[in-house]
């Protein structure tokens, strides 16, 4: 399993980013795909989960400003994150293969490279 993760960068707060990430080497469309980031000095913590079916949960500090989405034709699963703020700063990840439940999504074995999302001024 590949995961190919793109769209980091740098913004200024109240900006937007989207992240991609592109699996190669799994049925994607049977899969359920998340979001996670990892700030420095900090654990890696979930930021949104996609279920193959499209039903999706976040985490209460990206509510109402991320939107994930998946692409299935292209084996893509997208984070549109609008209104970013600096604590949103960390490098995110992309996983595939976990199990979701309605409320939380436990991560797979599959990771990505990480893509560096920095929210400065």
């Amino acid at each position: 399993v590949q995961l190919q993760a793109s769209g980091g960068g740098l913004v200024q707060p109240g900006g937007s980013l989207r992240l991609s990430c592109i699996a190669s080497g799994i049925i994607f469309r049977i899969n359920a795909m998340g979001w996670y980031r990892q700030a420095p000095g900090k654990q890696r913590e979930l930021v949104a989960a996609i279920s193959s079916g499209g039903g999706t949960i976040y985490a209460d500090s990206v509510k109402g400003r991320f939107t994930i989405s998946r692409d299935n034709a292209k084996n893509t699963v997208s984070l549109q994150m609008n209104s970013l703020k600096p604590e949103d700063t960390a490098v995110f990840y992309c996983n595939a293969g976990g199990s979701m439940s309605s409320s939380t999504y436990y991560s797979g074995r599959s990771w990505g490279q990480g893509t560096q999302v920095t929210v400065s001024s």
